[in-house]
């Protein structure tokens, strides 16, 4: 079977997305993905701002190579005249609407799903923002970094001391939203095909982070005591977080049971009889003496190296990990062995790319280019019925 060929879960579909930054281009990305034709509204001469985040990659910003290929890209200033007509004419043969414009800008531009329900009854509406609708928050801005902290993951990442806290080294937040936003619109589809019309997806940042905050939430609750921050390791599981071996290299390691405690003891430290002793018998114990411990288990390893040390506990069946930069996962067997990697156009040549997990053998995921920008405005203005003299005017007034 040549999967290439085959056909993919959305092809036939189309989106539109009025789209920056992080959430709403992961989601319609992932949409891409899975075969459904992607339409990126952008605003002329600047472009989704993302673009300038940096150019690490041959030029290009790396947010924006890693949410937006698969996509055409068209430029249109909303608030000049005709460019309302283009978009509404695109609406009128797309099956979803994607959106993260700042609190209640879509509303005011008439593309509330009230209003677009109205006229375009099976359009599925996904709407991204930092609160949600209703709620004292609505209409306070919101980027990763401050839902992170509003959501409580500040609270538990990082050092112990207060001055210690740390932000995750990508964006979380946004990456929730997204992934809510992708399977929202998926259930919202699957819901369509069962009713002929369109529901509303209403996605909050803030909302998608607590969901993932369940456990430390729960650990928390009814007034107990949260989770200490620990750094890289396991705030109520111990021995479970990085160590140093004796050549300079780190090893991640991870205990989650009484016998695989007395392996480690046995096996990695090679001293069997501290799987008995009263300070590190249970893990509750383990976590309360944990500077003891690490100290033990520090001076085991330095005479080994990092690999000594992960040999040993691949034969201890304690699960363990390299400590990876981003130069390691580039190069990652893993992923190479599963041939995980890809090649995708964009602007500034061939660029590798990782295959979207989840993998169906039934088809391969679309990967297509990363669009320049406004790339596809007059490919798609033809398409919609425009002439050459009618793009040029549009262009001269600068709606696209």
């Amino acid at each position: 079977m040549n999967n290439a060929q085959q056909p993919r879960p959305l092809d036939g579909i189309t989106v539109v997305s009025l789209e920056h930054a992080i959430a709403a281009p992961f989601c319609t990305r992932q949409l891409a993905d899975l075969g459904a034709r992607v339409i990126k509204v952008e605003r002329p001469g600047v472009g989704d701002f993302a673009r300038g985040y940096d150019e690490r990659v041959s030029g290009l910003a790396s947010h924006f190579v890693w949410t937006n290929r698969s996509k055409e890209s068209l430029t249109l200033d909303l608030k000049q005249q005709g460019a309302d007509d283009i978009l509404f004419a695109l609406l009128e043969n797309a099956d979803v609407l994607v959106q993260n414009l700042a609190p209640g800008a879509a509303a005011r531009m008439g593309l509330s799903f009230e209003a677009l329900h109205e006229r375009f009854p099976r359009l599925i509406v996904c709407d991204i923002s930092g609160y949600g609708k209703g709620g004292p928050y609505e209409q306070k801005k919101a980027y990763d970094l401050l839902i992170q902290s509003e959501g409580g993951f500040l609270s538990v990442t990082g050092g112990a001391g207060e001055e210690d806290m740390a932000k995750a080294g990508c964006s979380i937040a946004d990456i929730a939203a997204g992934m809510y936003a992708y399977t929202g619109v998926l259930s919202a589809l699957m819901l369509r095909g069962k009713t002929g019309v369109g529901s509303r997806v209403d996605v909050s940042m803030l909302e998608s982070l607590v969901e993932w905050m369940g456990y430390p939430m729960y650990y928390a609750y009814d007034g107990a005591t949260p989770p200490p921050r620990a750094g890289a390791a396991h705030s109520t599981i111990y021995p479970y977080g990085p160590f140093p071996a004796g050549d300079g290299g780190t090893v991640m390691l991870g205990l989650q049971n009484e016998r695989e405690w007395q392996a480690f003891c046995a096996k990695v430290l090679q001293q069997p009889e501290l799987a008995s002793d009263e300070r590190f018998s249970a893990n509750a114990k383990r976590s309360a003496n944990r500077t003891e411990l690490r100290a033990i288990i520090v001076e085991s390893f330095a005479a080994l190296t990092a690999e000594q040390v992960i040999a040993r506990l691949d034969q201890a069946q304690i699960a363990n990990a390299h400590v990876n930069d981003m130069a390691g996962v580039w190069q990652h067997p893993q992923l190479k062995a599963r041939q995980r990697w890809r090649q995708v156009g964009s602007p500034s040549g061939s660029l590798p790319a990782l295959l979207p997990p989840g993998r169906n053998d039934a088809f391969e995921p679309r990967m297509d280019a990363v669009p320049a920008l406004g790339e596809h405005t007059d490919a798609l203005l033809v398409e919609l019925g425009y002439a050459a003299g009618d793009i040029a005017g549009l262009r001269a007034r600068g709606a696209v």
